[in-house]
């Protein structure tokens, strides 16, 4: 199978969907590996590392996307390639069409096969959005505990407090991979912790996990209200696999936060958890913006700051599937790998994902009827 890497170009989007040890398994395996030139720098990996791997260097996106029967990426395609899609290609990536609207139709129109990362799962597992989930929430409180100081527009608060000072509150909505990652930091700055959940099994084990380090709550509208009110740090990680999140931070909420107050939404991705997010993602250029006093901070690529930690821990768990893929083509990897079903959004012209379909109001068809 051709295989195409192309660089990335969302706004300060460095991480790279292919490791030059992934590229050399694929050769190694009979496939021909196309990478963009510069598509590794901003995770540190320069061209003659691909070459070396046997990947050939193309100048140009354009020259990627035209020969690659599949395309290996990191996220979403913006407009700017959608002029790129040719029917029967398969793209392997971070799709979120839930919150993408355009891209779902531009993929449906020229029968574009859409495997989405984000949406393969194993149990009640998703190993291919895991890694990104745990680097978006360690991430979420480094971030968070950034624009809490003033110079950044903050109210002025060291999260972790001094000796005779009390320490910050963080709040944090979730308690999937995110959830935990960012409980896990913030307990480890000594911040005053508070997680909240519908699972109560997850809080469970979350409670013995950190004992009195964190404080555990039902998730319901008004603990939610409650705990945000008198929060420095609210972090929202609200997750229904390929649907849009669900808007559990409503406008109300933060007006009664204290100025200066920050919430990050790491769920921007599928479209917002709170109402002032929904529909408006941020970039690492501007990652900030204020309503009602309370800085929100929605970058959608979050995990696009620590690329060198990213890209391999990404690759690490997309690689497995990819190379099941270019061997055996998706109608058998799917055979030898059934998860793989649900990461398929859309195909041959149709929406695959029933979530998908009934969020953007597409006609869902079931993969194994047009497979």
């Amino acid at each position: 199978m051709i295989i195409g890497v192309p660089k990335e170009v969302k706004n300060n989007e460095n991480r790279v969907s292919a490791v030059p040890g992934i590229v050399q398994e694929l050769v190694a395996d009979g496939h021909t590996v196309y990478v963009e030139k510069g598509a590794g720098l901003g995770s540190g990996i320069n061209d003659s590392e691909y070459a070396e791997a046997g990947a050939i260097i193309l100048d140009t996106a354009a020259e990627v996307w035209e020969k690659a029967e599949l395309i290996y990426k990191v996220k979403e395609p913006l407009e700017s390639e959608y002029k790129y899609f040719k029917e029967g290609q398969l793209i392997y990536t971070y799709l979120h069409l839930a919150a993408e609207p355009h891209l779902t139709k531009a993929l449906v129109d020229k029968k574009v096969t859409g495997i989405a990362f984000e949406t393969v799962r194993v149990g009640r597992g998703l190993p291919l959005l895991r890694p990104m989930s745990e680097v978006a929430g360690r991430m979420a409180v480094q971030e968070g505990v950034r624009f809490l100081t003033k110079p950044h527009g903050g109210k002025g608060l060291l999260i972790q407090g001094v000796p005779g000072v009390k320490v910050g509150k963080v709040v944090i909505v979730g308690a999937g991979i995110a959830g935990t990652a960012a409980a896990s930091a913030a307990v480890g700055l000594g911040a005053n912790v508070t997680l909240l959940d519908v699972n109560i099994d997850r809080l469970t084990e979350l409670s013995n996990q950190f004992g009195r380090d964190i404080e555990t709550l039902y998730s319901t509208k008004l603990n939610i209200a409650n705990s945000v009110k008198d929060a420095d740090l609210v972090i929202s990680t609200v997750l229904i696999p390929g649907a849009k999140a669900p808007k559990l931070i409503t406008k109300e909420m933060v007006a009664s936060m204290e100025d200066g107050s920050v919430i990050v939404d790491v769920a921007i991705d599928q479209g917002g958890s709170t109402e002032h997010t929904e529909g408006r993602p941020t970039t690492h250029d501007e990652p900030i913006f204020v309503e009602d006093g309370v800085l929100h901070y929605s970058v959608a690529n979050i995990p696009g700051a620590v690329p060198i930690t990213s890209s391999y821990a990404l690759c690490n768990a997309t690689s497995r599937y990819i190379k099941i893929i270019a061997n055996l083509g998706l109608e058998k990897a799917i055979e030898r790998f059934p998860e793989l079903e649900g990461g398929v959004n859309t195909h041959a012209g149709a929406v695959t994902y029933k979530a998908v379909a009934e969020d953007l109001g597409f006609d869902y068809v079931a993969l194994k009827d047009i497979l």
